[in-house]
């Protein structure tokens, strides 16, 4: 997938990304159905296929969950500069794509974070604080299951899809109910995979 990005594109995909991390309450991953609906839907610049294999990649990947949004900025300056196939002028598209990315990602909301957490250390036994974090939760849980279902959406028959459900609600539960380590679960997961059993 190629597709030539102009200047303009570029700072409408760095102002999207800076835009969104001030709605990252849950984290970035939180913020992946509207990164998909301008980079996939309405944009172009990649495919499902590629979106999701970059949330994929990055959240097998140990660290933050933040480093989709670098793989995803990578991808779209891959596609912009044609592909491994141009050589250094695709990869440095690349590493543009992932630098604009990340900077528009983490530099607003970190900047507000700070600034925050500072005033509300200061004020945090004011009822309004209180009250403002406690409102928080269901917010985040709510923008993590749009993520959940977002992901899910590729597979979406019960019939054929029947071990992956299975496998997703098992985990669910073992997550909720135990202390079992998510690494341990995404190994599981992985072998399943390659045994071609989910």
């Amino acid at each position: 997938m190629t597709s030539a990005l102009s200047m303009m594109d570029w700072w409408s995909f760095f102002m999207h990304f800076a835009s969104l991390s001030l709605l990252a309450i849950g984290g970035a991953i939180s913020t992946a159905p509207d990164i998909h609906r301008f980079v996939v839907d309405d944009q172009h610049w990649l495919n499902d296929i590629q979106f999701t294999s970059s949330i994929a990649l990055a959240q097998g990947a140990p660290g933050p969950n933040v480093l989709f949004i670098g793989l995803i900025g990578w991808n779209v300056g891959l596609n912009a500069g044609g592909g491994f196939a141009s050589g250094s002028s695709g990869v440095a598209l690349g590493l543009w794509g992932m630098l604009l990315a990340m900077t528009g990602m983490l530099l607003p909301s970190t900047t507000l974070a700070y600034f925050a957490a500072r005033w509300g250390h200061h004020n945090r036994d004011l009822p309004a604080v209180r009250s403002f974090k406690a409102g928080m939760a269901p917010i985040v849980i709510a923008l993590l299951f749009s993520t959940g279902w977002l992901l899910t959406g590729s597979h979406d028959n019960p019939v054929k899809d029947w071990p992956l459900w299975l496998l997703s609600a098992i985990t669910m539960v073992v997550v909720w109910k135990t202390k079992t380590h998510i690494l341990v679960l995404l190994a599981m997961g992985a072998l399943l995979g390659a045994f071609g059993w989910v």
